[in-house]
């Protein structure tokens, strides 16, 4: 199709064929970049330490993963747990366990040559970090080399006032993107502002991954036997897997020839 690499999320790191994707990386020359989101039984946020030592330990051994398979970033949600939600709202004690952990995580990171991209959710997959401004604010806190931010068009179109702003003044961080339609489908086919998304990278030069992130619920039902209620995809937006990957890719390369 001519992508330059793959996306892989680490939720289940005993069940990766680590051997069969370095052979499948040196057979394609494809790249891997990795995502993570916490479960709350590894939640670094959560008031009991031994909850957050579990997740500290959880992600020492999926940075060792990223590095062995020679990727170079570990973006998502490794600052809370994803898609756990509490009445009382964020709480100040949280917010700060989650800068430890992340700067005890970031030095191991450091050393294995990997960084940690946080990614701001929306209001129904998280409740610590929303914006990207809170995530500005919670990168500078944090204050490691090796801790950056990852932006993702769908979380943004629920929680920014403006796409555009948020690129622009996540600038200095930004070190992963991802290209997520409103629908979380094909690209092309809702409502982003596209064009002026690829103007506001090509601004700040951002010039890393821009990652295709769809959702299909027939691979849901097929690979876990169930859908995720924090994904919440219940519409069959996705025809045929491979199409959509070909039809996205095709549009992400029209957009960059129009900036």
């Amino acid at each position: 199709m001519g992508y330059d690499g793959l996306e892989i999320y680490l939720g289940y790191p005993e069940i990766l064929p680590i051997s069969g994707i370095k052979n499948k990386m040196r057979e394609t020359g494809l790249e891997c970049t990795f995502a993570i989101g916490l479960d709350k039984n590894r939640n670094v946020a959560d008031p009991d330490p031994e909850v957050r030592k579990k997740g500290i330990k959880f992600l020492k051994g999926l940075i060792e993963i990223v590095s062995e398979l020679n990727g170079d970033v570990l973006c998502g949600i490794p600052y809370a747990a994803w898609g756990e939600l509490s009445p009382k709202g964020r709480q100040p004690q949280e917010l700060e366990y989650a800068k430890q952990a992340m700067r005890e995580v970031a030095d191991y990171a450091r050393d294995h040559g990997v960084f940690l991209a946080l990614e701001p959710v929306n209001r129904f997959e998280g409740y610590l970090i929303n914006t990207a401004e809170e995530m500005i604010t919670f990168v500078k806190d944090v204050n490691h080399p090796n801790v950056k931010i990852l932006l993702d068009t769908f979380q943004m179109l629920l929680e920014e006032n403006n796409l555009c702003e948020a690129i622009r003044a996540s600038k200095d961080y930004l070190y992963h993107f991802h290209a997520c339609e409103n629908h979380r489908g094909v690209l092309g086919t809702g409502y982003i502002p596209w064009k002026d998304i690829f103007k506001t990278l090509k601004d700040i030069g951002y010039n890393r991954w821009l990652v295709y992130e769809a959702w299909s619920t027939r691979v849901f039902l097929s690979e876990l036997g169930e859908i995720p209620p924090k994904i919440a995809m219940w519409r069959q937006l996705i025809a045929d897997e491979d199409q959509a990957a070909e039809k996205s890719l095709n549009f992400l390369k029209k957009m960059e020839k129009c900036v």
